[in-house]
């Protein structure tokens, strides 16, 4: 069965080559620019894993984990934190994130860590 991943990121380029290099390896994508439109798309069916960039338009991706987390419906799915500032590692933690990728990131790296917590949720 496919797995299917919820990017929530506001830049069109890493937007972008996240969506290419995922379905490339077979996964598919539900993608989102701002927090409203993650929310409007969460009412239709949920990821089996989301990435989430900090610094979004219409809010925080920190806070985006922490309601995820904290939520009865999404606290199983898997959480990746993405984010340019050193800082939103340790605050990733802390709103209990399953992984944390660093800006820039490196593509084989980003695929082995989504591949790592989905073969965990799995097993």
């Amino acid at each position: 069965m496919t797995k299917r991943i919820h990017v929530l990121e506001d830049d069109g380029d890493i937007r972008y080559i996240i969506e290419y290099l995922l379905k490339d390896e077979g996964y598919e994508l539900q993608l989102s620019s701002s927090v409203s439109e993650l929310k409007s798309k969460l009412r239709d069916s949920l990821p089996d894993l989301f990435v989430i960039d900090v610094m979004l338009p219409d809010g925080n991706g920190i806070e985006i984990c922490d309601d995820l987390k904290s939520d009865m419906f999404t606290r199983h799915i898997p959480v990746i934190v993405m984010s340019a500032n050193p800082r939103s590692k340790q605050m990733s933690s802390q709103v209990c994130a399953d992984d944390y990728i660093s800006k820039p990131f490196d593509l084989d790296d980003v695929v082995n860590r989504i591949n790592n917590l989905l073969v965990k949720r799995t097993a």
